[in-house]
């Protein structure tokens, strides 16, 4: 099993930010070691003849044809607006700098 130590477990904790404690560092450097010969264990079943995939089955996408299709104008679309709009604009309630 491929062993990580605790100053590898300190580092990777402060290269991604993470403050852990002695005990989090302890406790996680046995399960990262698992997860490292899990990794391994996958890279020895990889063949050099199996291509690399990203999916087991082949994925075909499917698009539509982009048409270009009449739209609402802006008088349209703001026609059902509750409160009169400024500008070509919906008016809704301000959210910031609001006491609760």
């Amino acid at each position: 099993m491929p062993d990580i130590s605790r100053d590898e477990v300190s580092h990777l904790a402060d290269l991604a930010r993470i403050d852990l404690s002695e005990q989090e560092i302890d406790h996680l450097a046995p399960q990262l070691a698992v997860i490292l010969e899990s990794v391994a264990s996958i890279s020895d079943v990889a063949a050099d003849d199996v291509p690399p995939t990203s999916h087991p089955l082949p994925l075909t996408n499917v698009f539509r044809e982009d048409v270009v299709r009449p739209g609402l104008t802006a008088e349209e679309a703001l026609s059902g607006a509750p409160v009169p709009p400024e500008q070509q604009r919906f008016s809704v309630p301000r959210i910031l700098g609001e006491e609760a």
